[in-house]
């Protein structure tokens, strides 16, 4: 039990840095609108969702394979405020899935780091790190999906000519069909995501 409620913080924490990098890059690119709903904290409080940060995990963790994965509320954005207006979307979008690749690998490299310092690398300490690193690699992956609602998707659309933009529109009618769907999925990558954590973590 205490390990789920470790993994669980974990998570939270996770999805709050994948967000308030999506409200950063947006507001680099010229709007506010995320800084002025208080979201570009990391206080979890303000991002925290019942049912994606709390339940799904929990629900999760009981079933075979353990897998933990998860989301916080969405950033508000207003993409017609961004600089970069053709592109801006899909640059937010990265945003939240590159700060989980870049928390996982800054993990990596305190795996090396820490016994030149001195610090011995205990079983406990480095199990808390290995799943540091598997659960940004699993958010930044599911995230990267090309599924509505999920970041991948808005790269994609972005990317596509604009006359393509209403199968979007269309689809995110039905975000919670391909998100189920795309959850029922995920365990069975799950032996990939394991394996690049390990490659990770001992090269």
């Amino acid at each position: 039990m205490f390990e789920t409620l470790f993994l669980i913080l974990i998570l939270i924490f996770s999805v709050v840095i994948h967000e308030v990098a999506h409200g950063y890059a947006a507001s680099a690119l010229g709007d506010d609108t995320a800084r002025h709903a208080g979201r570009l904290t990391l206080n979890p409080l303000a991002h925290l969702d019942p049912v994606g940060s709390v339940l799904v995990p929990l629900v999760l963790a009981l079933l075979p394979g353990g897998l933990i994965l998860g989301w916080a509320k969405p950033v508000p954005y207003n993409p017609y405020n961004l600089r970069a207006r053709r592109f801006g979307p899909a640059i937010v979008a990265l945003a939240g899935p590159l700060a989980n690749i870049c928390l996982a690998l800054l993990m990596v490299v305190a795996v090396r780091l820490l016994p030149v310092a001195g610090i011995a690398l205990s079983e406990a300490l480095f199990a808390g790190i290995a799943s540091i690193v598997l659960i940004n690699v699993v958010l930044a992956l599911f995230n990267l999906m090309p599924v509505p609602p999920l970041d991948g998707s808005k790269v994609l659309f972005s990317l596509l000519p604009y006359r393509y933009h209403f199968i979007e529109e269309a689809l995110e009618h039905y975000w919670f069909i391909f998100l189920l769907a795309a959850l029922l999925l995920w365990p069975y990558l799950a032996s990939f995501v394991i394996a690049l954590t390990t490659l990770l973590l001992e090269v």
